[in-house]
């Protein structure tokens, strides 16, 4: 069989619609213009009913309650929601708690609260890129507000202890946030959802749309408040005003119901892609390794390095592939990633790492004619250096 060229490996960084989800999207966005505020004609009550029947589907994925669903437009509104919005609920600057291995989205808004007296606390990462519950305790203390530990780190894949970090905080009565943006159609959180205060989604990684998110925020006796960011409208119980995106919420929604219905097959499709293609490489080339735990990983990532081997130098040679060499997010930063360097890599072998990223849609041919490409460059560039 042949394959289609180029093979697309960047999957952490985003995902192709799934076909199913790009028709909800079409025929929402052709047949449903009314605006769902409007509840005074029909139009309005129709996209009224796409907009909840998505937030029921959005809310099976994570074990939440409908009216637990916030609406935004990705995880990096999602995160800076529940970070700034809690922070600004509070009467004085208080203790964050975070990690060392965090998306920018979590990462800036946190510098932004400590240049304004907050106290932020960066967990560190042992060499697989974990977090240890046991340093978290240690690090909880009475001005403690907030805790944010990423769910799945979308460069090295690593999985964190949700279940542990999740009971530690709800023991020490501090608020749990996760960003679960890679890790929501690949993680039975739903299992977990008593213990997660707020989880911020991203569509377009779960095979939605790209534009739509949400935020999970967990009602209970003792309801957590969100100072909003944005004011005007009053829509999505103030949390989030402004005009939905009817379209994508609806794409979203079915993105959602389909990563619920197929969790299983997906997981084992892609931990087969991922252990075939590992196996093809460290077989046939010397001097590989993997970044980040192998156990304890997104099932289709790898991240793994070449000694002496600039990543730089290799990702011409692999034109017929999409990889990346971390989060898409840092593209326009210089210099290796700061979380291959959180894990106690040198410079050079950071600068020395590739992302791959297998998915949904990926083939087994596609990960053979990847491994070939991929042996053949780096075999090619190590002769030449001779």
């Amino acid at each position: 069989m042949a394959v289609k060229k180029p093979v697309y490996l960047d999957f952490q960084a985003s995902c192709p619609m799934d076909p199913a989800v790009l028709e909800v999207l079409q025929r929402v966005q052709r047949d449903h213009f009314g605006n769902p505020s409007s509840n005074g004609h029909s139009f309005g009550w129709a996209a009224q009913t796409l907009v909840e029947n998505a937030r029921k589907q959005v809310a099976d994925l994570v074990g939440a309650r409908e009216k637990e669903i916030i609406f935004t437009s990705g995880a990096t509104e999602a995160n800076n929601l529940a970070l700034l919005g809690i922070a600004n609920t509070c009467p004085k600057p208080g203790k964050i708690i975070t990690t060392c291995l965090e998306h920018s989205s979590i990462s800036e808004p946190v510098a932004e609260l400590e240049k304004s007296g907050w106290q932020v606390i960066s967990l560190k990462s042992d060499n697989m890129g974990m977090i240890s519950p046991e340093e978290l305790v240690e690090k909880i203390d009475d001005s403690t507000v907030l805790v944010s530990i990423v769910a799945a780190q979308n460069e090295i894949g690593t999985l964190q202890p949700l279940s542990k970090i999740s009971k530690i905080c709800r023991e020490k009565g501090i608020v749990f946030h996760s960003d679960a943006a890679q890790a929501a159609d690949l993680l039975s959180l739903d299992s977990q959802n008593e213990f997660i205060d707020l989880i911020s989604l991203s569509a377009h990684k779960i095979y939605g749309p790209k534009g739509v998110g949400a935020l999970r925020l967990r009602q209970s006796s003792s309801t957590i408040r969100l100072k909003p960011l944005l004011f005007g409208g009053g829509q999505e119980g103030g949390n989030r005003p402004g005009t939905l995106n009817v379209p994508g919420i609806a794409a979203f929604g079915e993105a959602c119901r389909l990563a619920l219905e197929n969790r299983d097959r997906n997981i084992a499709h892609l931990s087969k892609l991922r252990d075939r293609l590992w196996g093809c490489l460290k077989t046939s080339l010397t001097g590989i390794h993997l970044n980040g735990a192998f156990d304890s990983r997104l099932p289709g990532n790898l991240n793994v390095r070449f000694d002496g081997l600039g990543a730089v130098k290799l990702l011409p040679r692999l034109s017929v592939l999409a990889l990346s060499t971390g989060s898409a997010c840092r593209s326009s930063q210089p210099g290796p990633s700061p979380i291959l360097l959180a894990l106690g890599l040198s410079r050079e072998q950071a600068a020395s790492s590739l992302r791959i990223g297998v998915g949904r849609f990926t083939t087994e041919e596609e990960v053979d004619f990847a491994a070939e490409r991929i042996i053949a460059a780096v075999t090619r560039i190590r002769a030449e250096k001779k």
